[in-house]
């Protein structure tokens, strides 16, 4: 639980530092990527916000080797809550009141998550089968480099009102969500007895090559459209498409068995349900400024 809580700080610590860091940058685009990689390593603020999500990453290891993952990922949705106090502190970013409200909802959902958990019954898995990741996965990051591209194409088009980040933050939520179970999955290798075997073992498995992939596409991914939209929304919008991946799909994947007792159950598929609704309702484009 510490760990989770960690993770939460130094995550939503780390986006708000890139957010602020990037909006002193000239525009960055991923179709010129070393372009990017250049301006945000010069930037000391970035640095310190990528810092603190990789320290994130490493208090996320620790938490799936103690944690089920349904209930991992309802504590890291948790974070919303401090993100959007940062972003509201730190970069002036004003969320509307069906915002809020979708964000009190997806917190709800995922609050129903956590309590359909049951620690006598529940779980932790340490391995899923490769085939079976890979059928999850490789779909899922197809899917997310498709809505990233549209989302670049539909926003090029003249007379189009600024998107909110919606479909920036699904997919990227596609790729972090993949990323997320390479990260459980790397978690079933450590062990503190034969690291030699086990770190052949990881080698053999897909889970580092997807890190690498989700890693670099994620963040080429996330700094454009983190310098675009609002921190406040998309990085919600993301953690949630995250969570609910992660959950869903891992638990399947690591199997990490669905709850016996019929209520438990009741509450974990309506959880799912209610954050996809919220997804599904919240608006695709910001408002025009107000006039002076």
């Amino acid at each position: 639980m510490a760990a989770a809580l960690l993770a939460n700080v130094l995550y939503s610590t780390g986006f708000v530092l890139e957010k602020r860091a990037l909006t002193t940058m000239p525009s960055v685009s991923v179709r010129n990527p070393a372009r990017l990689l250049r301006q945000v390593l010069g930037s000391p603020l970035w640095i310190g916000g990528s810092l603190a999500l990789a320290a994130g990453f490493g208090a996320q290891l620790a938490v799936y080797r103690t944690l089920p993952i349904a209930a991992a990922q309802g504590i890291f949705v948790s974070g919303l809550v401090l993100l959007l106090l940062l972003s509201s502190v730190l970069l002036g970013e004003r969320t509307s009141g069906r915002e809020r409200y979708a964000v009190a909802a997806i917190l709800l959902a995922l609050l129903m998550v956590v309590l359909s958990l049951n620690e006598e019954n529940d779980t932790v898995s340490r391995g899923a089968p490769v085939a079976l990741v890979l059928t999850v996965c490789l779909p899922s990051l197809a899917a997310g480099l498709w809505l990233y591209g549209a989302a670049e194409r539909r926003a090029k088009h003249r007379h189009r009102m600024p998107s909110a980040g919606v479909e920036y933050g699904v997919a990227v939520g596609l790729l972090y969500g993949v990323s997320s179970l390479a990260i459980k999955g790397v978690s079933s290798h450590l062990t503190t007895q034969g690291i030699g075997g086990a770190l052949v073992d990881l080698l053999r498995s897909p889970y580092p090559y997807l890190l690498l992939f989700t890693g670099a596409f994620g963040l080429i991914m996330s700094q454009a459209a983190l310098q675009r939209c609002r921190a406040s929304l998309i990085v919600p919008v993301c953690t949630t498409v995250t969570a609910l991946f992660t959950a869903v799909l891992g638990t399947l994947a690591f199997g990490e068995a669905l709850p016996d007792d019929p209520v438990r159950l009741a509450l974990r598929i309506a959880g799912t349900v209610l954050a996809v609704s919220v997804l599904l309702a919240m608006p695709k484009h910001d408002g025009p400024p107000p006039q002076s």
